[in-house]
């Protein structure tokens, strides 16, 4: 997953950035897309390694794309090079400053801020498929087509994101190669002041977020850059002292699986132990073709065993002798921790 950090300058956007990553780019530090990758936690993986001792264990990964943002006064503007950035990205993540800070003008805004990103990205999406509709119009293209832009165009025009159509109401095949800002998914990072961490997203915010279908949480970057340099150990008294329960990692993870509908199936084996991340719903035979292209196309047939009982019996050997291996055929529908192995034709 390929998370794209954006604010408006004074969020604190490189401060999270930093804090989420365990690395220390300065502040300001340039113009270029500053990267970081993260494991993501997950103690089904320490089980099942724990069963095996593989070679190697490979964990999910999150990465992390810190956008540079622009001069202070133009706080509420992103260049056209920051937003064709924004556009490598799968997922969007805007900052929001919510804490005072004596060299920036102004009290924090969280809402105009969010308004003002909304409807750069509104407004950029707009003049692309304004221009692809010209160019269908002049080329007399396929009806099916014009009228795809069209739905597209009449959404944004009511400041709609795209995101919020279904996929009823727009078909996402026609958009290969159009990367349009507001089908992204986005997060909001309420970023705050020590003190406030563990206040909830405002109702009205929540309720805003909702609107765009966009999702949200609290985070204070400063406190989270504080816990990433601490001994494990030391962070959960810390935590608590603060009102918090976990750090804000965990809480960017949750809820960016929550946004995105993504669920976890592994792989196991003595030379490696694998968490692969999908979008609930997926098929077998597709998810085997995110392991490689050539199991998907020699697909056979899926040894399935539900996590729980692939722990509760000490491994797959186990699993079978109690009647929990399965055989699933292409039109399995893979299950949140899934330990699947793929027959193929190779």
């Amino acid at each position: 997953m390929k998370v794209g950090l954006v604010g408006f300058a004074g969020s604190g956007k490189t401060t999270v950035f930093n804090a989420l990553t365990g690395l220390n780019v300065p502040v300001g530090f340039g113009g270029e897309v500053r990267l970081g990758t993260v494991k993501v936690p997950d103690t089904r993986i320490d089980a099942l390694s724990q069963i095996f001792q593989p070679k190697k264990t490979t964990y999910a990964e999150i990465s992390f794309a810190d956008i540079p943002g622009e001069h202070a006064a133009k706080k509420r503007s992103l260049s056209s090079t920051a937003l064709q950035q924004i556009r490598d990205q799968e997922v969007l993540c805007l900052v929001l400053r919510d804490f005072a800070n004596p060299a920036l003008e102004g009290t924090p805004d969280p809402p105009g801020d969010l308004e003002a990103f909304h409807a750069e990205c509104v407004l950029a999406d707009l003049d692309i498929i304004e221009r692809k509709l010209d160019r269908l119009h002049k080329e007399k293209a396929n009806p099916l087509e014009v009228a795809l832009f069209d739905k597209m165009k009449a959404a944004l025009e009511a400041e709609r994101p795209l995101r919020a159509l279904s996929a009823a109401e727009l078909n996402r095949e026609g958009l290969k190669g159009i990367a349009l800002l507001t089908d992204r998914p986005l997060m909001v990072v309420l970023n705050r002041g020590e003190r406030d961490a563990a206040q909830p997203l405002p109702p009205e915010m929540a309720r805003r977020l909702e609107q765009i279908s966009a999702a949200g949480f609290v985070l204070s970057a400063s406190v989270e850059a504080e816990i990433a340099t601490m001994d494990p150990a030391d962070q959960p008294a810390f935590l608590e002292d603060l009102g918090l329960t976990e750090p804000g990692l965990a809480r960017f993870i949750r809820t960016a699986y929550h946004l995105m509908d993504l669920i976890s199936f592994f792989t196991v084996g003595p030379d490696e132990v694998r968490a692969w991340t999908i979008t609930r719903g997926m098929k077998a035979k597709q998810a085997a073709g995110r392991i490689h292209s050539d199991l998907e196309r020699g697909f056979i047939r899926a040894e399935v065993i539900a996590y729980d009982d692939y722990v509760a019996n000490q491994g797959e050997q186990g699993a079978k002798e109690a009647g929990k291996l399965r055989l699933e055929g292409k039109e399995y529908v893979v299950q949140e921790g899934d330990v699947m192995h793929f027959r193929f034709n190779g």
